[in-house]
C-alpha cells in the first residue's frame, strides 16, 4: 500500500489528464472520480484547476458534492490547485450569485485576483517546506488567499506578501498550477498524506 497509493481526480472539469498523469508518474494508482462510489474507493482527492462555478454546478449535479463535503470532514486528504482552491476554501469572497465551495479550508478566496487569462504568468516562489530550488509557479486566472484562520499553515506567498499556497491538515491548496510545470513536490506532499490515510483505513 506504502508505495501505491489510491488516489483520485475530480474529473468533471479542468485540467485532469494534467495532474492524473503526474500522479501515475509519481507511482499513485489514479482513478477518475466523477460519482459517489468512485470518492468512496480512493485515499486522497485532487481538485483541479478549470472553472470553479462550474465544477460546483457539475457536482451538485452528479450527486457528489455532498460526499466531497462530508469525506473531507471526515480526514480525506485533498489537495486543490487553482479553482480547486476556491472550491475547498470556507468562503468565496466575490463568487457568482449561488455558487457554493466544498469547504474544509477555513480561508476566504478572492477568484480572478490577478484579472483576465491575459494577465496570466509565471514566477518562482520560495516555499520553505519544500526546501530548494523554489518553485515554478504558473498563475491562470489566478485566486489569492485573503484570510487565514489560526489553524492554516501559510506555505507560500508572492513578493509582495500575497498567499497562494496553504495547508490545513490534510488540505492542500495553490493558487498556481504545478502540474503545467513539471513540479511535483505539492504532488508528493498530497501523496504521502494519502499514503498514511490508506494504511489507517486498511
Amino acid at each position: 500500500m506504502a508505495g501505491n497509493p489510491r488516489v483520485g481526480v475530480l474529473a468533471l472539469q479542468g485540467d485532469v489528464r494534467e495532474h492524473a498523469a503526474l500522479l501515475a508518474g509519481l507511482g499513485a494508482e489514479v482513478s477518475l472520480v466523477r460519482r459517489p462510489e468512485e470518492l468512496a474507493q480512493v485515499d486522497g482527492l485532487v481538485i483541479p484547476g478549470g472553472e470553479s462555478s462550474v465544477i460546483d454546478k457539475l457536482s451538485r449535479a452528479f450527486g457528489v458534492a455532498e460526499p466531497i463535503r462530508a469525506a473531507i470532514s471526515s480526514g480525506l486528504p485533498v489537495y486543490g490547485t487553482c479553482a480547486g482552491l476556491i472550491l475547498l476554501a470556507d468562503e468565496i469572497l466575490d463568487g457568482i450569485d449561488g455558487q457554493q465551495s466544498f469547504g474544509g479550508l477555513d480561508v476566504a478566496v478572492r477568484r480572478n485576483a490577478f484579472g483576465r487569462q491575459t494577465e496570466s504568468f509565471e514566477t518562482e516562489i520560495d516555499v520553505p517546506t519544500l526546501g530548494t530550488p523554489p518553485v515554478r509557479a504558473t498563475f491562470i486566472r489566478a485566486p489569492i488567499v485573503e484570510r487565514v484562520g489560526p489553524d492554516v499553515d501559510v506555505l507560500a506567498t508572492l513578493p509582495d506578501g500575497r498567499i497562494v499556497a496553504v495547508q490545513q491538515g490534510s488540505i492542500l491548496g495553490t493558487s498556481f498550477h504545478p502540474e503545467v510545470d513539471g513540479e511535483l513536490r505539492f504532488h508528493e506532499r498530497f501523496l504521502a498524506l494519502a499514503i498514511a490515510r490508506g494504511t489507517v483505513r486498511t
